[in-house]
């Protein structure tokens, strides 16, 4: 009889690395979020990487290799074609005899070593690694052919005739250009995701076509496109998203899947005519950016208890506000997967739907055959549902019909478009809602930014941080008191940026009693901001200055998302 292979949760437990509570956490975590185990205990920072590689290893009786203790040659990382190499993210470590010796990240990935059985015609001992040691790796030492992109644009650029298109230029033909515009975009599409970009932007100018990537909230520019392709680009664009490539005077949305690795990648397309022809934005939607979990999202202990008491109301509203791009449907969805039970029946009313989830009833909203919120939401309640998710209060109709649900016994989720917590409630009453119904209904509201992480890579104390930057944000001498403030030099894994990831900052204010009668009276936003904090309410910047001296980010990074009174007066 073969011996039971023991779970990795109790190997790193039988290891001290981790306690049962703690590994409790992470299976509840691991199955709210749809991850494995390993990646649950990564993400809530309760085991390190390499210690996951090393107990799956032990598991799975696979030699665990420590890849900053280990020498690999060139001849070596010959022996398996560089594109390999990048796509299926292995090292090749040598030969032992007829067998190749190679580094791998996943030790439940069967096809990947069956298809490098198969074209490397030998057998494997495969050895396992830690993901993001495998990848620092590989881009270190690796051709990744990283820099193919300007390439490809150079040849274009040197091969393609002059194109001229509305505004007298003449078209590429199908035949001419077809195959490099087909590469071109893919390779642009391609390094976006793989450098964890969340939009990609080409747009038009009057001597170029401009190519940025927004990472981490940033917008980074790529090397332009050149003039004479832009209605190709646009066209070829157009008809992966399924629009009209004919229509060129009115915006369209459209929609791309593509596979890239294990998984699917959506992104949504949006065209719109500008002066010098249309610009063309691509939202990338990865499924596992709205799966990672309340505790991934950056909220510190008080906070969090806060809002799992919250989430877990039986009726009321709950608004999460901040502007466009603040990770304001990230939170809710994550809020949601935690309440996704069988027991509970949850509904979504949303323009458009972004992500899929199983156990779930999502609604898209279709203004052009009348689907609009208002209707949704009517037929929403003789649903029965037990948590509605109303993707925006647009107007006063569906904050009034949000506002009937939560006072007849339903939770609802939603989100709007203010500065802070506080103002919330003055937006709800100029849109015309009664404010002895704004103040009924609203069990609380959640203002929040994302701001940038440093990047572990580089993380370095910083001997001489900006003393201007510390005052603006409220430091006095005795904060900094046996504390460290931290910054980025910059690396390869940042892009000399000095920051990787993003976590959010928050202000969460729950009503009170005495916050419902300001309300009712329709006090005025700084009354109804001074009361909360008396009350205990922490603002964003006091909570992205805990991170600052937590060491997770910079003030420059803080005073660049958040809006610091006096900040003006000041400089």
């Amino acid at each position: 009889m073969s011996k039971k292979r023991k779970k990795l949760g109790e190997i790193l437990v039988d290891r001290g690395l981790l306690t049962p509570n703690q590994l409790a956490d992470a299976l509840q975590h691991a199955q709210a979020s749809g991850k494995r185990t390993g990646e649950a205990l990564v993400e809530l920072e309760l085991c390190s990487e390499e210690d996951v590689a090393s107990a799956l290893a032990s598991q799975f009786g696979l030699e665990f290799i420590d890849l900053g203790h280990t020498h690999i040659d060139q001849e070596s990382l010959s022996l398996i074609s560089n594109n390999l190499i990048v796509k299926h993210q292995v090292i090749p470590m040598g030969m032992d005899g007829n067998r190749m010796k190679v580094i791998i990240t996943d030790p439940l990935d069967l096809e990947t070593l069956d298809l490098l059985r198969f074209r490397l015609n030998c057998d494997l001992i495969p050895a396992l690694g830690a993901p993001s040691r495998v990848k620092q790796f590989i881009d270190k030492f690796v051709d990744t052919g990283g820099d193919e992109l300007s390439k490809t644009m150079a040849s274009i650029d040197q091969d393609a005739p002059e194109e001229i298109s509305e505004d007298g230029f003449r078209g590429l033909s199908a035949d001419e250009s077809d195959s490099p515009i087909i590469k071109l975009i893919n390779q642009i599409i391609s390094e976006a995701v793989h450098n964890r970009a969340s939009d990609i932007h080409i747009e038009p100018m009057g001597n170029r076509v401009r190519v940025r990537y927004r990472i981490d909230g940033v917008c980074i520019v790529r090397d332009d496109i050149p003039l004479n392709l832009k209605s190709s680009v646009t066209t070829r664009l157009k008809i992966m998203a399924g629009m009209d490539i004919a229509e060129k005077r009115v915006p369209q949305d459209g929609r791309i899947k593509m596979k890239f690795g294990n998984s699917i990648v959506d992104f949504r397309v949006s065209a719109c005519p500008a002066y010098h022809g249309e610009s063309v934005v691509l939202r990338i939607l990865r499924p596992e950016s709205a799966q990672i979990g309340l505790a991934a999202l950056g909220f510190e202990a008080d906070d969090n208890a806060i809002f799992q008491k919250i989430i877990r109301r039986p009726n009321g509203i709950f608004l999460v506000t901040g502007p466009t791009g603040s990770g304001k449907t990230t939170t809710l969805y994550a809020a949601l997967q935690e309440l996704n039970r069988p027991d509970k029946k949850i509904i979504t009313a949303e323009d458009p739907v972004e992500y899929n989830f199983t156990g779930m009833n999502q609604c898209q909203v279709r203004d052009d055959i009348g689907l609009t919120f208002s209707r949704i939401l009517r037929s929403m309640l003789r649903q029965a549902p037990n948590i509605i998710l109303i993707g925006e209060i647009r107007d006063r109709e569906v904050g009034e019909i949000a506002i009937q649900a939560a006072l007849t016994g339903h939770l609802v989720f939603s989100t709007l478009h203010t500065n802070d917590a506080p103002s919330s409630i003055t937006r709800l009453i100029d849109m015309g809602i009664k404010p002895f119904l704004v103040a009924s209904s609203i069990q609380a509201i959640m203002a929040q930014r994302l701001i940038r992480i440093i990047c572990s890579e580089c993380k370095a104390p910083d001997p001489n941080p900006d003393p201007h930057h510390l005052a603006l944000l409220g430091f006095k001498p005795e904060d900094l008191i046996g504390k460290t403030i931290y910054k980025g030099t910059g690396c390869k894994r940042c892009s000399g940026t000095g920051y990787r990831g993003r976590r959010g900052i928050f202000e969460i204010m729950v009503m009170s009693s005495q916050l419902r009668e300001l309300a009712f009276n329709r006090a005025p936003a700084n009354q109804l901001r001074a009361a909360a904090k008396a009350l205990g309410m922490r603002t964003l910047l006091d909570d992205g200055k805990r991170k600052i001296l937590a060491g997770m980010t910079t003030p420059e990074e803080l005073l660049r998302t958040t809006q610091v009174e006096g900040v003006v007066e000041a400089a």
